[in-house]
């Protein structure tokens, strides 16, 4: 794959597939270079604009579906100069006839395609009745069904220990239920952090009221006459009101393989964000850009401003900077750079005094260079600095 060249469809509309933070974003910044080309948004819900990350932190605060929402679909469509087609999928991609079908077979011509379809919650692998009823929210309308489904709920069961599971328990507990949360791991958060600054983690959460099972997965699901009773590997049992899944995100890459596009662990594109298909782009949870999925806020902010330009005719790569992760659990705020595998670790607990202030670093084994950090309770107060640090590094 190479830098895209100029598309030769002048007459027709850029398309962006998906109104999500990608969607949306690429589609600000490229109307920030472009304000005359047309520009039509496909959306498969109602197309409003909202934060998705402030899903997992919204229960607490009694936020309703409409209070998250910051904006609808018309007001885009002001805002971006688009048209923006709601309750509408892309059934199939005729890439060398620049062209899509709609899901009512309209078909419709494209100067440039921009896939931002995101990506679909995993499915809880195990048995039972009730493995069927699980929730997971990846959407607003998946947050209206939770606190529909919480109105007469006591206990909730989190399958999944990571960030959005974490995240969610921290809230769920705040908002005053009884939450416990399954994971096979030894440790929450057992890919972003080393060991002994997991177990702080841990300590935190459940200080804060938070049951841990872990060690231990999910055999089976049944239903009860209230709740649910789930089964696990190592033989115990747990009985719950409500049961949530947050194991993870499987990128939407069926419309793309169907259209012969390359994919692997996600759509996949180069530095320029473009598929294997010419004047087709992808970025967000859907894409693998340059080999990797990064399902986080601040790779779309930079892949969209990237694409944005490739959109306009002037290629330009996408940099990814150094680029923290913020985990929002009050419990223990924490800010973690993931490292690459085969780094060292070393990890300090109780920095300026602090009990739970944790400073774990990342480090080559040959070179010495910081390559990650986790930062929790008040030690995150030094993130300015080990990533200015690792910016320096990078740069020498």
């Amino acid at each position: 794959m190479s830098a895209p060249e100029k598309s030769e469809n002048r007459g027709d509309p850029v398309v962006i597939v998906g109104t999500g933070l990608a969607g949306y974003t690429v589609a600000r910044e490229w109307r920030k270079l472009d304000g005359d080309t047309p520009l039509v948004m496909i959306s498969r819900d109602d197309g409003c604009f909202y934060s998705k990350p402030a899903l997992s932190n919204a229960l607490a605060q009694r936020k309703t579906p409409e209070q998250l929402a910051m904006s609808d679909a018309r007001t885009m469509e002001g805002q971006l100069r688009a048209s923006i087609w709601t309750r509408c999928s892309v059934q199939a991609i005729r890439a060398d006839a620049h062209e899509i079908v709609l899901d009512d077979a309209r078909v419709l011509r494209y100067r440039a395609l921009v896939l931002a379809t995101g990506a679909d919650a995993r499915r809880v692998p195990c048995e039972g009745d009730g493995a069927a009823d699980v929730l997971s929210v990846n959407d607003l309308a998946d947050y209206a069904r939770l606190r529909n489904a919480l109105h007469d709920c006591r206990s909730v069961a989190i399958l999944g220990a990571g960030l959005i599971g974490c995240e969610f328990a921290n809230d769920l507990v705040a908002a005053g239920l009884t939450v416990t949360v399954i994971d096979p791991a030894d440790a929450p958060l057992s890919r972003l952090l080393p060991p002994e600054a997991g177990q702080v983690f841990a300590h935190a959460l459940g200080d804060a009221g938070v049951h841990l099972r872990l060690g231990a997965g999910v055999r089976s699901i049944a239903r009860l006459a209230r709740g649910y009773r789930l089964a696990l590997t190592d033989g115990g049992h747990l009985d719950a009101d409500l049961v949530i899944s947050a194991i993870g995100l499987v990128p939407r890459t069926a419309l793309a393989r169907e259209a012969a596009l390359e994919v692997a662990d996600g759509i996949v594109t180069d530095a320029w964000c473009r598929t294997s298909a010419p004047d087709v782009f992808a970025l967000g949870d859907c894409a693998a850009i340059d080999g990797r999925v990064r399902p986080y806020v601040l790779p779309i902010m930079h892949a969209a401003r990237a694409l944005a330009q490739c959109l306009r005719g002037t290629p330009a790569r996408v940099a990814f900077p150094v680029m923290p992760v913020v985990v929002k659990t009050p419990a223990i705020p924490t800010v973690v750079v993931t490292a690459d595998d085969g780094g060292r670790w070393t990890t300090e607990t109780g920095v300026g005094d602090v009990p739970r202030a944790t400073r774990a670093l990342c480090s080559d084994p040959e070179s010495g260079r910081l390559t990650g950090f986790a930062l929790l309770d008040a030690a995150t107060a030094e993130k300015a600095a080990l990533l200015k640090a690792m910016t320096d590094t990078a740069s020498t």
